[in-house]
């Protein structure tokens, strides 16, 4: 059971339960509006769970709508236009002669920004990589991160009718990608990304800055994973805790020196990452605890590097397929090789 100040979400494996429990609450705090069955509206989420397939679709088409009408009305600017992607290959480039934006344009920013963030961790994970960005300017914004606002509020009502699903084709097996772009902010950082699924759709995927410089690409996917893992092992214990044996918690990497630092900690390291702190190395304590194992993955099938660029042309919109849950994980491999052939 959820709650959310006056709002509360429950679920059971047994209706009678969720009926005395609804009783119980009406008693206790007086007449409620009490929904069940498949089809619920929850804190702006339309949820629609589809018990023949075992899936759940969530879309938010009013809150959308509601964003961008508010954000024209504010604004003055018009964002109902067609564009492919959320943002163009220079999302993360940062125009030090453009002039920052008034006060009255920052706080639109501001606050459509933090409306777009909600909307992205609720109902649509294909604007995650540009909503990140988008954070990190909301105290500096400019004239540069304005046009890459209204991009995304584009592409959102461009595609509003599209909804999230999640599904799993098995409930004891999870899987993790886990990739990072090395030096791609002017700043030198580099930027991770990561996902977790039951095998359709994302439970939860996360773009962000790292937070410290490193020297490599390999350090970089170090980095990044150890950024991740935490919340990996968090959904562990929660379907643990629902009562699920699981039977295999696997990470993919796409970086093999990575891979070996991170199954056998010290003894992988070199002179030319010792510099990196050991806090880093509890990634191999988990590997020797039996709680993930982590296996090799080609570039070409990585997931995850869908939010550790601004991705565009066909590859954003076959990953995107598999993020937003239109397809299973398991397609992957066919759909992406067959995306690098065409592009050959």
């Amino acid at each position: 059971m959820a709650w959310h100040v006056d709002d509360a979400i429950a679920s059971h494996d047994d209706q009678k339960v969720i009926d005395e429990l609804g009783e119980q609450m009406q008693k206790d705090f007086g007449k409620m509006d009490i929904m069940t069955g498949t089809k619920h509206s929850f804190l702006g989420m339309n949820i629609n769970i589809d018990e023949e397939k075992k899936t759940v679709e969530i879309e938010m088409k009013d809150q959308i709508n509601k964003l961008v009408d508010k954000f024209e009305e504010d604004s003055g600017e018009n964002v109902k236009k067609a564009v492919s992607t959320p943002a163009t290959h220079n999302l993360f480039k940062v125009n030090i002669t453009t002039e920052e934006l008034e006060m009255k344009h920052s706080n639109i920013f501001h606050s459509t920004t933090a409306s777009l963030l909600y909307v992205m961790k609720q109902a649509r994970p294909d604007i995650e990589t540009s909503v990140s960005y988008l954070m990190w300017r909301v105290s500096k914004s400019d004239n540069d991160d304005w046009l890459k606002l209204k991009r995304v509020l584009s592409f959102l009502h461009d595609t509003i009718d599209d909804t999230r699903k999640i599904g799993a084709s098995s409930l004891t097996n999870i899987f993790t990608w886990s990739d990072a772009a090395y030096a791609v902010h002017d700043n030198m950082r580099s930027h991770m990304g990561g996902l977790i699924s039951l095998g359709l759709g994302s439970i939860h995927a996360k773009s962000s800055m790292e937070k410290i410089n490193t020297k490599s690409s390999t350090e970089a996917e170090l980095v990044g994973l150890a950024e991740y893992l935490p919340y990996n092992i968090w959904f562990l214990h929660f379907m643990r805790a629902q009562g699920y044996k699981i039977r295999s918690n696997t990470i993919y990497q796409d970086n093999k020196s990575a891979i070996l630092m991170e199954r056998n900690g010290r003894n992988s390291c070199t002179g030319n990452s010792r510099h990196i702190n050991v806090r880093y190395f509890w990634i191999n304590d988990k590997i020797d605890q039996g709680e993930v194992k982590v296996e090799y993955l080609p570039t070409h099938l990585m997931v995850a590097d869908f939010f550790t660029k601004p991705l565009v042309g066909a590859l954003f919109h076959k990953l995107r397929e598999y993020i937003m849950g239109w397809k299973p994980m398991s397609d992957l491999k066919v759909h992406i090789d067959d995306t690098r052939i065409k592009e050959d």
